[in-house]
């Protein structure tokens, strides 16, 4: 690909005020080269903004295609079996002094530093470079026990809290390393997580077990003692409500039905709803300090937030995500709208909450209402999984979310999905759908979109399909 535009005929493609990002790891530079990966980047679509990621211990945003995945049609045709992830820049020891988490350097690249090698290069072509981090761990990283949520059966959780000072702190020091050793133009941070009311009814399209969630260690403990929250009542009400979900989930039908009984619990256990809002408070404090300490360091350099799918699903979760409140601590938001995978998500969704919550409703009917609820329409429930949601999702979406930024100063990116891996023969991407996407996106007044998941799955054709959009917008 590289062959057929050299890297001064890239550099010379249309400028726009418009963000074209896409997400792309170390592995694609290290495979294809610096070089060729851009050549490729904005020959198939103008991009002009990466997002690299630097710092993930999961497969979503880094490594290879997904094994099992058909490969794309560009980068080696093979598997990277031996992924492990972590940060994949240089680190240096004067930022993480105050974190017993320090050994978290990737090891799949030895000392590449994806930073050092991109960067040069992108500015020569006038690319910004955003470090995107995630927050995704191993449990097998030294100390890192040290920082894990504790779940509701007192088990280690695989996430970390928000409440521990050594997470705090870590991520604290990240970032600041980053803003201060590398001439970046932004950080993205993702945390795809939400509080233990909602993920005990299993209200996302990919709910932990019910006694598995979180957070109920000593952190939070203290946190919610000095809100004025009774943490045993808190305890009384989570065990109450674990019963109640595994009763729903055995088919064993309260006297009043699933929706009335819930509702008693809370109205019983208003601590419920008390713990889910600490959860995402302090959530909220983690990302106004990240954003506070890299302005603090540079203040060139934008802070924004990847806003998880489940905020398409899951309306408890969706309230929570207050545009607004988060716009008074972001310069920019990235909010998921991958349409085409969004059909098999909103029905595992729905599979979810209807074994517990919404019991007593038939699952067309609990589509019909949620189609009302977050004001979307599209195909009917049992073909959704392989129709996707149109275009018109991506519209209404950014339309909102647009609506939901109105006086602030905060950009919105809208994120797309370009051949996210599916279930076999569930919807998949086209270029002629990526296209109608990017339209949508525009029109729904987004200050940019954002190619997602990582370039290392997307294939060329479906990458084409965007520039073709952007060719027909006047941004290419």
């Amino acid at each position: 690909m590289s062959a057929s535009l050299p890297g001064v005929a890239a550099a010379q493609n249309k400028k726009t005020d418009k963000t074209i990002g896409i997400q792309i790891g170390a592995v694609s530079f290290v495979d294809e080269g610096v070089k060729g990966a851009l050549d490729t980047l904005q020959e198939c679509a103008n991009v002009n903004t990466l997002f690299v990621t630097t710092f993930t211990y999961g497969r979503g945003t880094a490594g290879r295609q997904v094994p099992g995945q058909p490969f794309p049609d560009h980068g080696k045709q093979e598997y990277d079996t031996n992924f492990y992830g972590g940060c994949y820049t240089r680190t240096r020891p004067q930022y993480y002094k105050d974190t017993v988490f320090r050994d978290f350097r990737a090891p799949d690249f030895g000392d590449y530093d994806v930073l050092e090698a991109v960067i040069p290069e992108a500015k020569k072509r006038g690319i910004k470079t955003i470090c995107w981090m995630e927050d995704v761990y191993r449990s097998d990283r030294p100390n890192i026990h040290q920082l894990q949520e504790v779940q509701f059966d007192g088990q280690r959780a695989a996430t970390l809290c928000f409440n521990n000072p050594d997470y705090r702190n870590f991520l604290l020091g990240l970032v600041e390393d980053w803003a201060r050793s590398y001439d970046v133009d932004g950080i993205m941070w993702g945390s795809e997580r939400q509080g233990a009311f909602s993920d005990m009814l299993g209200a996302s399209h990919t709910p932990p077990k019910p006694e598995t969630v979180t957070c109920f260690c000593e952190f939070c403990i203290t946190r919610a003692k000095k809100s004025g929250i009774n943490v045993e009542r808190a305890r009384q009400g989570f065990t109450e409500l674990l019963k109640f979900v595994k009763a729903s989930r055995a088919g064993q039908r309260p006297v009043d039905g699933y929706y009335v009984q819930l509702w008693r619990l809370m109205l019983r256990y208003p601590e419920l709803l008390q713990w889910e809002t600490l959860w995402t408070d302090s959530l909220h404090d983690m990302q106004r300090d990240l954003y506070q300490r890299v302005r603090s360091a540079n203040p060139r350099v934008e802070v924004g937030w990847h806003l998880w799918h489940n905020n398409s699903f899951n309306p408890i979760f969706r309230a929570e995500l207050d545009l607004k409140l988060l716009s008074e601590f972001s310069d920019f938001l990235k909010v998921v709208m991958y349409h085409n995978v969004a059909g098999e998500r909103e029905v595992y969704y729905l599979d979810s909450v209807g074994r517990s919550i919404y019991g007593d409703v038939p699952s067309q009917q609990l589509l019909d209402f949620h189609e009302r609820v977050m004001d979307f329409h599209e195909a009917p429930y049992d073909r959704l999984p392989f129709a996707g949601f149109s275009p018109d999702y991506v519209y209404r979406e950014t339309k909102r979310s647009r609506a939901g930024l109105e006086g602030t100063r905060t950009k919105l990116w809208s994120g797309l999905d370009l051949d996210v891996p599916t279930a076999k023969g569930h919807a998949q991407c086209t270029p002629e759908g990526t296209h109608d996407a990017v339209i949508a996106a525009f029109r729904g007044g987004a200050d940019g979109v954002l190619l997602s998941r990582k370039y290392s799955e997307m294939r060329l054709p479906t990458l084409r399909g965007a520039g073709s959009a952007l060719k027909e917008l006047g941004l290419m």
